[in-house]
């Protein structure tokens, strides 16, 4: 019997909310299960990427390995880019990784806990495959492997091509996966702008996007963030923001900036539901607060950086400008914040102070000892406070040398930047120390889509770790701090797999961490030096240490002490323990 046309139609539907063939995906990044980034419009060089649906308990993904695998491997050097998307709610990373290593599964499984990646693509099972035109960003194909994978083999073979999919889509019989929230679709107009997400913004955005803050529009009230609600959306779904690019796998840190994964699906909902306004006040509106100028309310003392024009176009050599340091007495520092006068043009400070041993035409030259530093200034910085019983010895007499480095943006400006600084009112109990892991002989060949280079340093005494910075320039793709103890078991301390050039954030960890002496700490980071990286000066050099942005740096601060005999037998004791 020959079945009617509609119900064979209903029949090789996948979904009734499931993206369909030429509908457009939207832009996403995840992690996949090794702790590597990878966002989805990145492959715009190539033909297409496929998504296939994966969990760990379905035989039928299982059984399909080998085929997928031989798959990539076909059509990998005709432009096709595999990956596996996990939103399964039962499935973890330790529990993907442990499933991949038994299947012997080497194609990257993107992690989608908040499973909102899942949601804008409508996956119900796993198996399902989506195979994407990266020309538009459509749906070519969406359905089953196929036997012996013809399905997807046939609707690559087309789109490498460059031809229409002859069959579009076809019926998946995966295991389904739970998503509750799209039962509770209905419920999410529901969700109160008044009570949740107005007090979120409040808790985690407006520190920002207020007036006179850094972010590029202010959350002032209802209609705001109404109007940017799907650029909200957007930044959400691809890790732009909040502006925190840490690993959650590895290390707690007090200045995470991330948003949970409850509160990151609860303002996609609210905002899919059409941002709806609800009852209640607008506590956004309501906000009253009075923005201090400084951090920590006013500074002990303010120095004022001496001013510099910066030019519309040209380059900008690093500027060592030199203060005297007013003061008459020793002092030690317990903060100290940069405030900006032009932040369009100013890149980093960085601070030291010292003796001055010679009188230069330019600059006199600080001592290299008997002196310090007293942090700095990047993208995205706010004040640096030592920790507890922590601080600096700010010697009086001292000169104080400023690091301006400046990047023209096509319009002339003048800097007039300063810096705050803060006294403890008696001598703090131990003294902060700094460690840098520089790698000045870098080369990073044209075209490098993932270049990888390291610095590392083994500590000569027991130490204890507060934060650490990884930095370099337009090129930086990935970063990491990690160590390898004495005994040789390693442990990751940071990993950043989204290094993002304009936030570079100084992670403090939430417990400072023991290191005996004896343990290595490597720093490696990697580098995009491709077309595909936007921010890429010119991809077809190779390009070596420099100090400014179109060369490139692996460069790694920590701050950390070292301990004396007695601390360290007692940090030695709780280690032991563990």
């Amino acid at each position: 019997m020959r079945l009617p046309l509609f119900l064979l139609a209903l029949l090789v539907s996948v979904s009734s909310w499931a993206l369909n063939p030429q509908d457009r995906v939207d832009n996403f990044r995840l992690l996949d299960q090794t702790g590597t980034s990878h966002e989805l419009y990145y492959f715009s060089d190539l033909k297409a990427v496929v998504l296939m649906t994966q969990t760990n308990d379905c035989d039928l993904v299982a059984n399909s390995v080998p085929t997928v695998k031989a798959l990539r491997d076909e059509y990998a050097e005709q432009g096709v880019q595999f990956f596996m998307i996990n939103s399964n709610l039962g499935d973890d990373r330790a529990s993907i990784i442990a499933r991949a290593e038994e299947l012997g599964l080497d194609i990257p499984v993107l992690m989608d806990p908040t499973q909102i990646i899942g949601e804008s693509l409508g996956v119900e099972r796993s198996g399902e495959i989506f195979v994407v035109d990266t020309s538009d960003w459509t749906v070519a194909y969406h359905g089953a492997l196929g036997k012996k994978g013809k399905h997807l083999k046939a609707a690559l073979t087309d789109v490498v091509a460059g031809q229409p999919v002859k069959v579009a889509s076809t019926r998946t019989k995966g295991c389904a996966i739970d998503f509750p929230e799209q039962a509770n679709r209905a419920q999410h107009a529901n969700i109160s702008y008044s009570d949740t997400i107005a007090p979120m913004l409040l808790d985690n955005c407006v520190a920002c996007h207020r007036p006179g803050g850094i972010g590029p529009w202010e959350m002032t009230e209802y209609n705001m963030v109404r109007g940017f609600s799907l650029m909200m959306r957007e930044v959400l779904r691809t890790g732009r923001m909040p502006p925190w690019h840490a690993d959650p796998a590895y290390g707690h840190f007090s200045n995470d900036r991330s948003l949970t994964t409850d509160q990151k699906r609860t303002l996609v909902h609210w905002i899919e539901a059409g941002a709806p306004r609800g009852d209640g006040p607008d506590p956004l509106a309501e906000f009253e607060h009075n923005w201090p100028t400084w951090s920590l309310g006013e500074p002990d003392l303010v120095i004022d950086i001496p001013p510099t024009e910066v030019p519309a176009t040209g380059v900008v050599d690093y500027q060592y400008l030199q203060v005297k340091n007013p003061l008459e007495e020793d002092v030690w520092v317990r903060a100290s914040e940069i405030l900006p006068g032009e932040r369009s043009v100013l890149h980093h400070t960085i601070t030291r102070f010292g003796e001055l041993e010679t009188e230069g035409k330019r600059r006199g030259k600080l001592k290299r000892r008997g002196g310090g530093g007293l942090g700095g200034y990047v993208p995205g910085m706010v004040v640096r406070e030592y920790p507890d019983d922590t601080g600096t010895l700010l010697t009086a007499g001292s000169t104080i040398e400023f690091q301006m480095h400046y990047t023209p943006t096509g319009k002339a400006a003048v800097d007039e930047s300063q810096m705050g600084v803060w006294f403890h009112d008696e001598p703090p109990k131990n003294k902060i120390d700094g460690m840098v892991l520089i790698n000045f002989k870098i080369k990073i060949p044209p075209g490098a889509k993932a270049h990888k280079e390291f610095a590392e340093q083994v500590l000569k005494k027991d130490a204890i770790v507060y934060s650490l910075l990884p930095h370099s320039h337009f090129r930086g793709k990935a970063s990491q701090f990690a160590v390898v103890y004495p005994d040789g078991t390693e442990e990751m301390l940071l990993s950043v797999p989204n290094y993002d050039f304009n936030w570079q954030t100084t992670y403090v960890l939430a417990e400072p961490k023991f290191l005996p002496a004896g343990t290595k700490i490597i720093h490696t980071t990697w580098w995009d030096n491709s077309a595909q990286n936007p921010a890429n000066p010119d991809p077809t050099r190779e390009v070596p240490w420099g100090q400014q942005s179109w060369d490139e740096m692996l460069f790694g601060a920590i701050s950390l002490r070292f301990l004396d005999e007695d601390e360290a037998a007692t940090y030695d004791q709780v280690a032991g323990s563990d």
